[in-house]
This record gives C-alpha cells, sequence and structure tokens, in this order.
C-alpha cells in the first residue's frame, strides 16, 4: 500500500534493479491482465540480450516500457490533448478524445506507444495510475518475485526510490534527448539500454560452417549457389 503525503507535491517515478531481474515476463502478463491489453500487443516487456564472448557470456534483461517523460514529447506532438501530463508527474491518455493519429508514437523515442488493435486508440504504461489513485502499488510491482520493480516519490527523500536515484549508480534511455525520464535502471548492461551497443558477432567459424552444411544438403547448382549466398547473408560474411 503507498502512501501519499499531505501537502506536498508528488512526483512519482520508477526504479527497475536488472541485477534482479530474472526475465520471467510476470510484469508483462500481469499488466496485460489488470488493463486489459489485447493479444499482439504489450505495455512492458522484457528484452533479453547476450553479452559476453563464450565462454563468459550471459543473457542481460532489460524492461522496457513507458519512461514517464518530465518533457513528454508524446505530449507535445498529440493534437487532441489525449496524452497528458497529471500534476503527480505520470503521463496518461485518454482513450475517449484519441484520434489515432500516431503523432504520440512518431514523437515517443523509446518506442513505448502502441494502437490498441481494438478500438484503435493510443496506450502505453500509465503506472497503472487507476490504482496508485487508490493507494495501491502498480500491478507489475505486486507481481515482480525479485522485487526488481519499485515504484516511490521523488520529491520523499526517505522513499526506497528517492535514496537509490540520489545515492546510487542508475541510468536512463536515451539521455541524448532531454526528455528527462522518471523511469531509472540501476544496474543495466549498456547494450540493453542502447541498441547499437548490441552488435552482431563476427562470422568466423558459425558462417563457414554454415556454408560447407548448406552445400551438402543442397541439390542442382544453381539452387546450391542460392542457399550459398542466403546462409552468407545471415551469418554476415
Amino acid at each position: 500500500m503507498l502512501e501519499e503525503p499531505q501537502n506536498r507535491a508528488v512526483k512519482w517515478a520508477k526504479v527497475i534493479d536488472q541485477t534482479r531481474c530474472i526475465g520471467c515476463h510476470a510484469c508483462t502478463t500481469a499488466c496485460k491482465s489488470e488493463n486489459l491489453v489485447p493479444l499482439s500487443v504489450t505495455r512492458t516487456y522484457v528484452k533479453h540480450v547476450d553479452v559476453g564472448v563464450f565462454p563468459q557470456v550471459r543473457r542481460a534483461h532489460q524492461v522496457t516500457r513507458c519512461n514517464q517523460c518530465a518533457h513528454a514529447p508524446c505530449v507535445t506532438a498529440c493534437p487532441t490533448t489525449a496524452m497528458f501530463k497529471r500534476a503527480d508527474g505520470i503521463v496518461d491518455f485518454d482513450k475517449s478524445i484519441c484520434i489515432g493519429c500516431k503523432a504520440c508514437m512518431a514523437a515517443c523515442p523509446y518506442d513505448a506507444i502502441f494502437i490498441n488493435p481494438e478500438d484503435h486508440s493510443a496506450e502505453k504504461c500509465n503506472f497503472c495510475a487507476h490504482r496508485i489513485d487508490v493507494g495501491l502499488e502498480p500491478a507489475c510491482v505486486v507481481v515482480c518475485p525479485t522485487q526488481a520493480i519499485l515504484v516511490g516519490d521523488l520529491n520523499d527523500t526517505d522513499s526506497y526510490v528517492s535514496q537509490i536515484v540520489n545515492r546510487e549508480v542508475i541510468a536512463v534511455r536515451r539521455p541524448e534527448k532531454e526528455t528527462l525520464p522518471k523511469l531509472f535502471y540501476k544496474g543495466a548492461h549498456q547494450a540493453t539500454l542502447d541498441p547499437l551497443a548490441a552488435r552482431r558477432p563476427d562470422g568466423g567459424y558459425w558462417c563457414c560452417s554454415a556454408f560447407f552444411v548448406t552445400r551438402a544438403f543442397c541439390g542442382s547448382g544453381q539452387h546450391r549457389s542460392c542457399q550459398e549466398r542466403s546462409w552468407q547473408s545471415r551469418a554476415g560474411c
């Protein structure tokens, strides 16, 4: 249960501790259930990136969703004010006046907004604002088995989230966009935060193996050459 302080401005923020995240997708499932998100779209999801070189390799996770920006470009771009920022800092949306123009999607640098295929209006993570308003934590926070997702008031120096943001090493996605996100990552690998940091591995032995295996199982010479080019392209040769 969240305690909202009296006579003081609240600024909600979220910290995702990637050192605790196990990539179980419980947050994704809970979000879809709580907000009745249809199939084929998600308000939040877990991205996986394999980092390192064999035998020292591991899978890094990153929980991706709306960054609840202080300078939200989606709010500025929306022609009907369907995307708006509340007094407590939560970037919310009003489906009743959304015209589905996708201006918010184009403006968002985090690819966090989608069009609901059932009602054709824009949606995203809105911090489970309906739960926040009655003193409950967002659904993803409640179900996370490792307590990797934390919410709190940045203006409350005693809140755990405020202490992490002000005292520990945290990161945000795409800081160069100057949107001032209120979604902070603790212990996240750079390859999960920056898509350009995760590069395709060199072809090496796998490339050569795919080349010869493909030759062995192809039929005519013409078909074989096409398959060879296909495998070479996939392997980055």
